[in-house]
């Protein structure tokens, strides 16, 4: 018998990842792409970030949204917030390196916008300080991690959790989920989630009363789906992802202009 080579062993591991993620994770990345679409066509704005190759995996994710994924369709607001340079590196210098996504989070994002994190360890602290201070701004927070637990995966409303040991390996697969929420998206759009946002679905506004109901509660609720893990019932981070019209809009003109 002829031995494994490298690479054949590097393909080995993501067949065996790929199989389980795929069981796993087109539940969560559906719901994700008609949450996204709810939001980006109320006028809301995705905002992505990750270190590194997850940096590179983040800006693929915004460049499918600004541009187009496969067909063509209108812009919509995305941010990699690595992209900017000279903020980036501004803030490193004078606030240091925790704080470059944290800061950009609460200069661009708006209530029920949402961050979308990216680690293969899911442990990085300029991660989880962007998280902390989405979830202080009203923000959605997404992740895409490594195996789980991890501290990323505690610290959002909702992760898709790798569950592979090597980091090449959970990265190849968070491109694949990058796509997915793409085609998610887009066929959200396709179902009409448009029309400058003023579709309001009955699930949605339940959904949002549903949490108003529980924010005494003590914690809010996260879940971590792994791709390993159990699935679930519709999670509150629907609550909120109403279409928003240009009456909802704060005084001033229309948000992000």
């Amino acid at each position: 018998m002829r031995p494994v080579s490298a690479s054949g062993g590097h393909c080995d591991a993501l067949d065996q990842a790929l199989g389980e993620f795929r069981a796993r994770a087109p539940h969560t990345v559906d719901r994700w792409g008609e949450l996204l679409a709810a939001v980006l066509t109320g006028g809301g704005r995705l905002l992505a970030a990750g270190n590194g190759g997850s940096a590179a995996q983040a800006q693929h994710l915004t460049a499918e949204l600004v541009g187009r994924y496969r067909d063509d369709r209108p812009p919509f607001s995305a941010i990699a917030l690595h992209a900017d340079t000279s903020s980036t590196t501004a803030i490193a210098n004078d606030y240091g390196i925790d704080e470059v996504f944290a800061r950009q989070v609460r200069a661009h994002g708006r209530d029920d916008d949402i961050l979308m994190l990216l680690s293969t360890s899911g442990a990085s602290a300029n991660l989880l300080a962007a998280a902390e201070a989405a979830r202080a701004s009203g923000l959605h927070v997404w992740a895409l991690t490594g195996p789980a637990p991890n501290p990323l995966a505690a610290a959002a409303d909702e992760v898709l959790a790798v569950e592979a040991p090597s980091t090449a390996t959970v990265q190849e697969l968070h491109l694949v989920a990058v796509h997915m929420v793409c085609e998610a998206f887009d066929a959200a759009l396709e179902r009409g989630w448009g029309a400058k946002g003023r579709r309001r679905t009955e699930a949605a506004d339940a959904a949002r009363a549903a949490a108003a109901a529980g924010a005494a509660d003590a914690a809010p609720d996260r879940r971590t789906v792994s791709a390993r893990g159990a699935g679930g019932g519709p999670h509150a981070l629907q609550a909120g992802l109403i279409r928003r019209t240009p009456d909802d809009l704060p005084r001033g003109g229309r948000r992000h202009e």
